[in-house]
């Protein structure tokens, strides 16, 4: 017989034990009851993935669940924000033991690795579709947003860029040695919560990499009422990209390509010596508005927007 849906919330999402204080009741009633500690803010995010537009028909279940927390973990980063609790809503064209299975071994997995309640949700049925809603607390008044750029300020991201952008044209065909290190940053993201909250009181705007660089840098030249430039060379390339590129000629791919969650932010010179993370120096805010490149001494407009539902 198959699984009601009180049954099926009962067997799949009732097992994790509570890790936050601020969680004061989870799953089980009408709603949720959390505590906000003194001098801390919410930081709440909410995001969907839909079969066919966001991942593929058929895709690793274990790897949907825990790259639809990975991406919301990763606007928490974003903001400075500890994540403290999540809620899970799925849309299901039938249910699937086996696959709920995974799925749920993967979502929590990466929850117990940073200690994240799940609280709540909703299960329905239809098209498969996936939303977490995701909570984090922050210092108050100190959260970091994209409209606080200024000119002068140095600009700084983690990690390498490009690499999820290869492991995606990897998965729809593309060959090349070594692929594994690529296709594993594309479905297992690594949010950057400690530099993150390593961030507060230093950064001045922060953005998590989910829609490649130039279209989130964008956000924040837009918002905060700025411009840049960027330097092609002190891009984080790894060698895997590099290759790429020199394959393809395709050296747009690396400031375009979504889904490496890495953090970019600006800071102002004074502050770059508090700087306790790892980043690399990929460019500078300026005054006059619009992106560029500095690439080989070449100075050229970059105009792109990440990608766009409804466009």
């Amino acid at each position: 017989m198959p699984l009601s849906e009180f049954s099926l919330i009962q067997r799949f999402f009732t097992q994790q034990r509570i890790n936050n204080s601020s969680t004061l009741l989870g799953i089980g009633d009408d709603c949720a009851l959390l505590s906000i500690p003194e001098g801390f803010e919410l930081a709440v995010t909410t995001d969907t993935m839909v079969e066919n537009i966001h991942f593929f028909a058929g895709a690793d279940p274990y790897l949907l669940g825990y790259k639809l927390l990975a991406v919301n973990l990763s606007d928490l980063a974003a903001m400075g924000a500890l994540p403290v609790s999540v809620m899970l809503a799925l849309t299901l064209p039938k249910v699937d033991e086996a696959w709920l299975t995974a799925f749920t071994q993967g979502f929590l997995a990466l929850a117990e690795r940073y200690s994240v309640d799940l609280i709540g949700g909703d299960t329905t049925s239809g098209p498969l579709t996936l939303t977490v809603q995701a909570m984090g607390l922050v210092p108050r008044g100190r959260a970091l947003r994209r409209s606080a750029a200024r000119s002068g300020d140095f600009i700084y991201m983690t990690g390498c860029l490009g690499d999820a952008g290869l492991g995606l044209k990897i998965e729809q065909g593309y060959v090349c040695a070594d692929s594994e290190a690529a296709v594993t940053r594309f479905h297992q993201p690594d949010p950057q919560i400690v530099a993150g909250q390593a961030l507060v009181g230093i950064a001045n705007a922060c953005i998590d990499l989910s829609d490649g660089l130039a279209g989130d840098l964008g956000h924040i030249l837009e918002q905060s009422r700025v411009g840049a430039r960027i330097d092609w060379d002190a891009l984080p390339l790894s060698d895997a990209v590099r290759a790429y590129i020199d394959d393809t000629g395709d050296w747009f791919m690396p400031l375009t390509a979504g889904d490496d969650y890495e953090l970019c932010f600006t800071v102002s010179p004074e502050q770059v010596e508090l700087l306790t993370i790892a980043a690399t120096k990929i460019g500078i805010i300026e005054s006059e508005p619009g992106l560029r490149l500095n690439k080989s001494g070449t100075i050229q407009p970059i105009e792109v927007k990440g990608f766009e539902h409804f466009s």
